[in-house]
């Protein structure tokens, strides 16, 4: 009984630790690395829909074949989106898409409108 309640009064105190430490500070190198973490998984995303959408469409084709074979009747197809491939995962870094920004020339400044000035030495 004496174990049960200093292994839960060490928990108690333990989870007050933990509770009170602050939140870690990220790198941006971690910031970048958990950017393209998201990016990895939304893609992967992307790619089970589309697999699944295929699989949903053999499915379909195959059940459509046996009861015409059977000659039962088979409903018709329901209109759905085309599946859509993602492709493969391409990730462009940050830190590249600022680099060519930084180096990219500036803009050519816009003539001023102003009309010219008249010259005093000049009479008309």
């Amino acid at each position: 009984m004496l174990r049960i309640v200093t292994l839960s009064i060490a928990l108690l105190a333990t989870s007050a630790a933990l509770a009170k430490l602050p939140a870690p500070v990220l790198s941006d190198e971690a910031k970048a690395k958990a950017a393209e973490a998201a990016a990895k998984t939304a893609h992967g995303n992307k790619l089970a829909d589309f697999q699944l959408c295929k699989s949903m469409e053999r499915v379909a084709l195959r059940y459509q074949a046996d009861a015409k074979t059977a000659g039962k009747p088979a409903k018709p197809a329901t209109a759905t989106p085309p599946c859509a491939d993602p492709g493969a995962f391409v990730y462009p870094p940050p830190a590249a898409a600022v680099a060519a920004t930084a180096t990219a020339p500036a803009p050519a400044p816009a003539p001023s409108a102003a009309p010219p000035a008249k010259d005093p030495a000049k009479k008309t």
